[in-house]
């Protein structure tokens, strides 16, 4: 299997964002990610997927380095105050934005469509002191939708400033605000996942607004910040190709199977975690089901020293501190995951949060 790095769940001045596409590629080409998946708000913008190069990078390898742009969508009822049910579109191909009015039609049209859906920030809290309400997910009966963000990074910024001098200290400090998923988020997905399968994707959120108070007058997150901090690594079984089409139905592929991971980069680079599976007659990787018949061993192997954590439907049950490898002999069917945590910045931070194993 291949690993790309993709960043996804971003804004440009076609929605509520303060960049360009082009930016966003610029950004995403210094940063080093190897594909990027553009979400504005209710419109399918045309005529920017492709891979994009930067002839005007200094180093002769960075100018030798492209990254893909996907186009999707993140769509939600324009006219429901609270504007509440973000859903992220990706593969679709069409503008689906029409349906936002009733999530069950717009995921079935997605589904119907080829097109994945993933439930944006579930849990998304009001921040008064900026004038920003709860766009919390409500509507949990919905079905076949692909998953859910577990960790969107401008979800967590609402929940640290209570005041908009805790805003604007972020603001210049933004290597402080992540810790970890919202503990609701993750407490609602291991929930759903004793029924059926949901893949987890981290998402940036970025919008890199220009924001004015007083005298100050700050782009809050660049895109290139945003780009080093929480990303989707995706397993494919190839190298991308170079054909847009291909490449992208090779990503939504990888995605709509679970075969990725959420790592928050910047503590450190989290490229190169594996979390498999050996059974007696088959073997497995995150996303997949194996036969618990015969007992089956999984392994997580980190890129660098961590404290690691196996979770079965929900419940630690085994870790290891300062550990780049753990073993776990597994009897009985479940649902494991690993998570890593990394000391950054004088706090212990979440750094990867795989999708599942499924033992059955």
């Amino acid at each position: 299997m291949e690993e790309i790095v993709v960043n996804l769940h971003m804004h440009t001045r076609y929605s509520d964002g303060g960049g360009s596409h082009h930016d966003i590629a610029d950004a995403a080409l210094k940063c080093g990610l190897d594909a990027v998946i553009v979400t504005d708000h209710n419109v399918l913008v045309q005529g920017f997927e492709g891979y994009y190069k930067n002839d005007t990078l200094k180093e002769q390898r960075a100018r030798e380095r492209k990254v893909l742009m996907l186009i999707g969508q993140e769509i939600h009822d324009q006219d429901r105050d609270p504007q509440k049910n973000h859903l992220l579109v990706f593969g679709s191909g069409q503008d689906l934005a029409t349906l936002a009015d009733d999530p069950q039609t717009l995921i079935n049209a997605v589904k119907d469509s080829g097109g994945l859906s993933f439930i944006a920030h579930p849990n998304d809290p009001a921040a008064p002191a900026f004038n920003e309400t709860d766009i919390s997910w409500m509507d949990w009966f919905v079905t076949n939708y692909t998953g859910i963000e577990l960790w969107n990074a401008l979800s967590e910024f609402k929940t640290v400033i209570p005041t908009k001098l805790h805003g604007l200290f972020y603001a210049y400090f933004p290597a402080l605000i992540a810790r970890a998923p919202l503990p609701d988020t993750l407490r609602k997905w291991d929930e759903l996942l004793v029924s059926r399968r949901v893949v987890a994707i981290g998402g940036s959120d970025s919008h890199a607004i220009r924001y004015h108070l007083g005298p100050l007058n700050k782009i809050i997150f660049p895109y290139d910040f945003h780009f080093r901090t929480i990303n989707t690594h995706v397993l494919i079984p190839n190298e991308l190709s170079g054909n847009v089409e291909t490449d992208k139905r090779m990503i939504c592929d990888a995605l709509a199977a679970g075969h990725c991971f959420i790592g928050y980069d910047l503590p450190a680079p989290t490229r190169g975690f594996r979390f498999t599976a050996q059974g007696r007659e088959a073997a497995a990787i995150m996303g997949d089901e194996i036969p618990a018949r015969g007992g089956v061993t999984l392994q997580a192997h980190l890129p660098y020293f961590a404290e690691i954590r196996f979770i079965k439907d929900g419940h630690v049950i085994q870790s290891a501190r300062k550990s780049q490898a753990l073993t776990y002999i597994a009897t009985e069917p479940g649902v494991y995951r690993v998570e890593a945590y990394r000391k950054f910045l004088g706090r212990r931070r979440g750094w990867i949060f795989s999708n599942p194993i499924y033992v059955r």
